[in-house]
């Protein structure tokens, strides 16, 4: 078995009915093994902030989750909120629509705006890799380098493929030519010790999973 560091690991709950005593749960787990952050949806935030506020673990947020449709003025609203609700991290989602268009001004001008929004916080650029061809990818990542973000992130988990090793690479790669400190998160599918380790030494500095007490040898 790999030695994953558990402050790779971004415990996550980001599922439509997940209930307070899911949170609980999530937080006990984050804070007994611990891992980095808790994901969680917005309108948990508050709640996994106080469960959390005697440990070092860290809340992360969504934005524009998952379709990233959402106008840019709706994505930067979304932050301050998240912010004020006590998120320490956030990962946005970029208009997947004009990543396929080509508008790589936009994306790099709606992930400026959340950034700005951020307090200096820390931003993750979710990309949605499976949408997108290899050169978008690429494009997409320097956008989100431009723009001050300090990841960029494989999936949301929702889409139909998560993290691979090529993309991870691919993002690093890409990323590291404009600012060697840009970190890449691999986020979806990623459910076993096997592929964290996978994910890690292709580059990546973040893993976003539900199954983090397995990943990290916690399971009974």
């Amino acid at each position: 078995m790999n030695n994953i560091n558990p402050k790779y690991i971004d415990h996550t709950l980001l599922k439509a009915f997940a209930t307070k005593d899911d949170i609980k749960k999530l937080c006990e787990e984050a804070k007994e093994y611990g891992f980095k952050s808790v994901c969680v949806n917005p309108a948990n935030v508050k709640l996994a902030k106080e469960l959390l506020k005697d440990s070092d673990v860290l809340v992360c947020t969504v934005i524009g989750f998952p379709l990233g449709a959402n106008t840019m003025d709706v994505k930067w609203a979304e932050t301050v909120d998240a912010i004020n609700e006590g998120a320490d991290e956030i990962d946005m989602v970029i208009n997947i629509g004009k990543a396929k268009e080509h508008d790589y001004k936009y994306i790099e001008h709606e992930i400026a705006g959340v950034v700005g929004c951020s307090g200096g916080r820390t931003v993750k650029v979710i990309i949605e890799t499976c949408y997108l061809t290899d050169e978008e990818k690429i494009e997409v990542c320097k956008a989100a380098t431009k723009a001050g973000a300090n990841f960029v992130k494989t999936s949301t988990g929702f889409g139909s493929g998560g993290a691979t090793e090529e993309d991870v690479r691919l993002m690093k790669e890409t990323v590291s030519k404009i600012n060697e400190n840009m970190e890449v998160k691999a986020s979806g599918g990623v459910r076993t010790n096997y592929d964290a380790a996978v994910m890690v030494a292709a580059g990546a500095t973040r893993i976003g999973t539900s199954n983090g007490v397995s990943i990290v040898g916690g399971d009974k």
